[in-house]
This record gives C-alpha cells, structure tokens and sequence, in this order.
C-alpha cells in the first residue's frame, strides 16, 4: 500500500518545483530528482555556510536536560565555527513537529539537518530521497569508529546505506516513586499479578497509581505494546499474513489495559505527556510508564526528586523498547560539509559525556563518563538493559507504515475511552492489516 505521506511528499514537492521562481528557500525540485548532497554548490569565498536544524522541543523554554544539551551542542559549533559555519535551530513541539517538517518538505525548504526517529518515519524521508546517505562522512577520519557497534545503525540503514546517525539510546520502563511504594506497602511488581496488587494497594493508601498521557497516542500505544509483548504478538508474523490480530493474543492485551487505566488519573484522556510526566515529579502520582529519555525532563524540572525516583522494567515481559533520537541530512541541502560537521557534534565526547551525565541517556560512542555523575536512574536503566533479552521497537513504529502505526495508536485510545471493546479493536486491526498486505 502506498504511503499517503510520501505521495504528499512528492506531488507537493512538483508543486514547489513549478512555483520554483517564488521561493528563496533549498533547491525547489522533486526530492527523489534531487543531486547526491556531495554535489551541492560550495559557499563563495569568504561567505558564513548557514544551516538550519530542526528540533522537536522550545530550546529556549525548555527545561529538559537532554533538550539543553543540544542547544549546548549547537552553542558549542557556532563558536568553534565562526565565520565558517552557523546553524539556526528551527524549534517546535512533539505532538507537532512532523506536520511541520513534512510541510517545510513539501515547499521545498527541508532544514539541512533534522531529527527523526527510526522506522517507517525515517523511511518516509529515505525512499522519496529526501534524507541523504551518510556513509562517505562517517567514512571519514575515523567518525564511525567512534559507535560502540555497527548495531546502533541497524535501524537508519537502508540497501546498505546509513540515513541517519543515532545519538543516544533510550529504554521504555517504569518510574516509581519510592517513598509512595514504601508508604503504601507496595513492591516492585514482576509480573501481571504483581502490578495490579501495586497499584490496588497505592490505590488504598490514597494515591493515583499511574500517570500517563492519553491525550498523546504513543504513550497509551507504549503500553500497549509491551502487553502485546506479553501476549506473543508477533508483527512481522502480523505483517505477512502469517499470524491474525483476532488470534485472540490483541483482545487479551486491550483487556489488561483496561484493567490498567482503572488506575490512571482521572484526567488521562486529555493530559499531554508534559502534563502526564509533571505530575510524577511533583508527586501527584506514584508511577510513570515512559520512556528513560523523561530522565532528563524529571531531573531539570524537579532536582530533588531523582532521591526517590526508582525504575523497574515493565512488568511480565523479557524484552524492552528501545529508542534512539536520530539526526538525517537534507538531500538538498546547499552545504553538506557544514550539515555533515554539526551532525558529528552531536556524537563527539563532550556532548555524549552530556548525554549521560547530565541527560540520564546511554551513550551511543565508546565515550568515558563518570558513572557517578550521572543520574542515579540511568543506573537502574542500564539493569533493566542487562536483565533484558532482548530488545523491540515501538509497536507504531513497528509496523509497515507510519499510518498503520497511527492507527493502532488511535485504536488504542478508543478502547481506552470505551468507544471500542478489545474484541471490536482486534477485528478492526485485522481489517486494516488486509489493506495493508494488498
């Protein structure tokens, strides 16, 4: 099935190119027509190669450490750089940013450097050829051999060729606060059981057991996923036809995260994931189900918290979701030296020693970092790593497309609400799953 965003892409891009004449912004032509970056015209003589990244987070509102440390990192290039190259960051938020960089696509004004996650969201900027392969720049003095492995790329390459540089590694697992657990005489649950008696117990002691955000999809669809998990879905069995989502493995799934959410704060449904993590750190909840990249926005919004800020994997399964921000280079961009320099900034020591000391992350090069600067919760992160067998995607960006993964996000969220019982979300997912093999 074709994806409805890369037809986006792509008729819109012709549509720049017509109108090349009113636009000041990169190249105006067909992103999959554009010339390999290494052809880009060189800065005249003596001229400042400006750049422009985008991001997903307010660099100057922000108090995410990990989010900080970026600007850190574009504040360090500027100045090693200047009068030779200059980036300006184009900021937005998450719920909004991939509207926004497909829109600056289509005009033809695609940032020279963007952040994008793996999966078939990268791929929607690979296949169009609107992302650049990288592999001549990590080829040079020695950038690539500075990753821990090969592996941190399996999920930005394509046909042989790397698409994107991968700058942290994240695992999705549960926070907790612990004077809450101990209060309320609750242990670190291990499985199924163990997490419902959790939270009936937080519950009794008068807490909210569970902060999550409804209002933002992929959490919800987070969680799911590792119930999915616990129940043998398989999704590449799924995707070829192989395996059924009326198996009975989703329904049992969707039932468990509607026992789940008896739990949540009342007001899920509408809370953003800003919203639903705030009320973990200011104590308004005794666990958060998320990802370890909210280390940084728990520690830079309330220091003292990280003291009582415990995480354990989730639950019932062997396997974790792993994560990892990744930066892409605009095919088109006029000044692939410049874009290429910044994106290595970002993985040079001084800025992965950041990302785990400071941001709670873990790093993706050989990096040395003090293991005791860091914040305590990157230490029980990297347990949950240890103990884990495995790792897996998120489901959304698991499946063939970005817009099968919405819409299992959005089914999810239906069930949620009750607009849908597990049995009607499994059916409706094997429908769709029809149009998809198709």
């Amino acid at each position: 099935m074709k994806k409805r965003i890369l037809a986006m892409l792509m008729s819109c891009a012709t549509i720049a190119t017509t109108f090349a004449g009113c636009n000041s912004g990169a190249p105006a032509s067909s992103p999959s027509s554009a010339p390999a970056a290494t052809n880009a015209p060189a800065a005249a003589s003596g001229e400042v190669q400006e750049i422009q990244w985008m991001f997903w987070d307010d660099l100057n509102a922000t108090e995410d450490l990990i989010s900080l440390g970026y600007k850190d990192t574009i504040e360090r290039f500027n100045k090693d750089f200047e009068g030779k190259y200059h980036v300006t960051p184009v900021t937005t938020n998450l719920e909004e940013y991939y509207n926004k960089l497909n829109a600056l696509v289509a005009a033809g004004e695609t940032p020279d450097v963007f952040i994008c996650s793996p999966g078939p969201q990268l791929t929607d900027y690979v296949a169009p050829g609107v992302a650049a392969p990288l592999d001549e720049y990590l080829a040079k003095d020695g950038w690539k051999e500075t990753f821990t492995s090969d592996a941190v790329f399996s999920q930005q390459t394509y046909d042989g060729k790397i698409y994107a540089v991968p700058l942290n590694t994240a695992a999705a697992c549960c926070f907790y606060n612990t004077e809450m657990f101990d209060a309320a005489g609750a242990k670190v649950p291990t499985n199924w059981d163990e997490m419902i008696d959790a939270c009936e117990k937080l519950q009794a002691a008068g807490y909210t057991p569970i902060t999550i955000s409804a209002g933002t999809a992929w959490c919800l669809s987070m969680v799911a996923g590792y119930l999915c998990e616990a129940e043998g879905v398989s999704l590449p069995d799924l995707a070829s036809g192989a395996a059924s989502w009326e198996d009975g493995k989703l329904e049992a799934a969707a039932t468990k995260l509607v026992e789940l959410s008896k739990y949540f704060q009342k007001t899920a449904a509408g809370d953003t994931n800003d919203v639903a993590t705030a009320n973990f750190y200011n104590g308004e909840a005794a666990m958060l189900i998320q990802g370890s990249w909210a280390i940084g926005q728990i520690n830079g919004s309330n220091p003292e918290f990280e003291a009582k800020c415990g995480v354990f994997a989730f639950p019932g399964v062997s396997r974790i979701i792993a994560k990892s921000d990744s930066l892409c280079m605009s095919s088109t961009t006029k000044y692939p030296e410049a874009s290429a320099t910044l994106i290595k900034y970002f993985t040079d020591d001084t800025a992965q020693k950041y990302t785990a000391e400071k941001g709670g992350k873990i790093p993706v090069t050989k990096v040395q970092y003090d293991v005791n600067a860091a914040p305590k919760q990157l230490a029980y992160v990297m347990d949950v790593f240890g103990n884990a067998k495995g790792t897996f995607g998120f489901y959304n960006e698991s499946m063939p497309t970005t817009e099968t993964g919405a819409h299992f996000d959005d089914t999810m969220v239906s069930v949620f609400l009750g607009d849908m019982t597990p049995a009607e979300a499994a059916k409706d997912m094997e429908e769709y799953y029809k149009t998809v093999r198709s």
